[in-house]
């Protein structure tokens, strides 16, 4: 991908990530929408001006260098983190709690109106991610996360481990009747076939999870929830049946 077009495709991933549509564009810099719609087209993009590249990034919240090195750092973001890095945000509650809302693009100012962080707690918080790698501090405390879209905690590590540990009894602690809450359990018999084509299909639904999260991007913190959602299967039978097995 050329340097252009992984500038595009960053302006084009921030008008998502802040709910921004071409229309907003369109007004701000006094052109149709069909003119920005063809300006941020990989066809026509490449000849775009930097005057009007800087405009585009002066509307996100961006100076030109900024998202510049946005487009640059797209190449090298992070797809896990090291065994090490997951304990250290294992070791300090509020430290993890400050990179979930992180990952789940929270701004500065939205995790110290829901949390008791103090102003120099939290930035204290973002500078340790910031070591990490996992994100990126920006002037005026802007958050850039430096994960790839298919980033995932450790198989086996520590983070999985810590939430298996503390969060999934809290998890379950529920009749889920209520909301949008719902539980599903199924039990069959299949064979290794259809057991893979049933795998295949929620890695689908995980990823469809995964969309639906970036679309939600769009629209105010106040609209959105923290949802949880855990797929699990494995060969089981009761321990009372199996304990009714004939011995062979």
């Amino acid at each position: 991908m050329t340097e252009i077009r992984q500038i595009l495709s960053s302006i084009k991933f921030q008008l998502k990530q802040q709910g921004k549509t071409y229309k907003d564009v369109a007004l701000t810099l006094d052109l149709s929408e069909a003119s920005i719609k063809r300006l941020l087209s990989t066809e026509h993009g490449a000849n775009m001006s930097i005057e009007r590249l800087a405009q585009l990034s002066q509307f996100l919240g961006f100076s030109l260098m900024e998202i510049t090195q946005e487009a640059n750092a797209s190449n090298a973001r992070i797809h896990t983190l090291s065994v090490a890095q997951e304990k250290e945000l294992v070791s300090d509650t509020k430290l993890l709690l400050v990179a979930v809302c992180a990952l789940n693009h929270w701004k500065f100012e939205e995790i110290l109106q829901v949390y008791q962080f103090s102003e120099a707690e939290c930035l204290s918080k973002l500078l340790r991610l910031d070591k990490l790698r996992l994100i990126s501090l920006l002037p005026n405390n802007r958050i850039r996360l430096n994960i790839a879209r298919d980033f995932d905690w450790l198989a086996h590590g520590p983070i999985r481990l810590y939430f298996q540990e503390t969060g999934m009894t809290d998890f379950l602690d529920s009749r889920f009747q209520q909301g949008h809450e719902s539980m599903h359990f199924i039990h069959g018999m299949l064979t290794d076939a259809a057991l893979e084509k049933f795998h295949a299909e929620l890695r689908l639904l995980r990823q469809k999870f995964a969309d639906l999260h970036t679309d939600s991007l769009a629209s105010p913190l106040k609209k959105r929830r923290g949802t949880a959602a855990l797929f699990a299967m494995r060969e089981w039978e009761p321990a009372s049946f199996t304990a009714l097995r004939r011995k062979t």
